[in-house]
């Protein structure tokens, strides 16, 4: 009995992302090692994805404060804007907010990248010099991805909080000592580390996702281009998906 075709794709999908995700476990430890390669992609996943994270991070915060402090102080509890804005930012807003971009940006890169050796049959001409193609494609821009996400969290976080600090003190002129002491007074150690558990396997999944739709690929160029559209749009969707019950377990 043949499956309907939707549920065998997503079956197919779901089967090709742990068998890369397997390989790419077994081939870790295992040489040569490529360090400058694992440099290499963590610049361009990290570095080069800092400024679209760091301002999309300040104006979040800043949003934030700005819908919630004319909220709060319908019932005088304006000083709560900087615990609300810390919270929202540390444990959800900057997690996911920067892991869908870095999914647009860098995910769609990979599966171009990697489509576009498959289709020129690079990929192929690896296999045939004893190369194995996850080992030296794929292993480098996971571990990168998984790596980097953190730091460019650690840094949305405390650029989020300044946004918001902009806002109610500047904008709102809040006090800014009461601002400050309630921004960090109801967070603690587990509400950044949560966040930061998000991100790594945010991470994992938008690199995972990317490479698979890239090595994959068929079809000449329309066929990178399809594969460049599934990786972000999967990547997102899988993000969305985990984030709920990343919560439900972290919280």
């Amino acid at each position: 009995m043949r499956l309907p075709g939707a549920i065998e794709t997503f079956l197919t999908e779901v089967g090709r992302f742990f068998e890369i995700l397997w390989r790419v476990v077994a081939w870790t430890p295992r040489p040569p090692y490529d360090p400058r390669e694992l440099v290499r992609q963590m610049v361009k996943v990290g570095v080069d994805s800092l400024p679209v994270v760091l301002l999309t991070s300040l104006f979040t915060g800043a949003v934030m404060a700005l819908q919630t402090f004319a909220t709060l102080k319908r019932f005088h509890a304006e000083s709560y804007v900087g615990s609300l804005v810390a919270l929202s930012m540390v444990r959800e807003l900057a997690p996911v907010i920067a892991s869908l971009l870095i999914a647009g940006r860098c995910g769609s890169a990979m599966g171009a990248e990697l489509g576009t050796m498959r289709v020129t049959e690079q990929i192929d001409a690896l296999e045939v010099l004893a190369t194995d193609p996850v080992h030296y494609l794929i292993v480098p821009r996971v571990w990168a991805t998984v790596l980097m996400l953190p730091l460019l969290i650690v840094v949305g976080d405390a650029v989020g909080i300044a946004g918001g600090y902009l806002v109610s003190v500047v904008y709102f002129g809040a006090n800014p000592v009461s601002y400050m002491e309630n921004t960090f007074q109801f967070m603690d150690l587990g509400d950044v580390t949560s966040g930061l558990v998000k991100a790594a396997v945010f991470g994992l999944i938008i690199a995972v996702v990317g490479c698979q739709k890239g090595y994959f690929t068929s079809g000449g160029a329309e066929g990178v281009g399809r594969s460049t559209t599934r990786a972000v749009v999967l990547a997102s969707i899988a993000i969305l998906i985990s984030d709920f019950f990343l919560t439900k377990v972290l919280y």
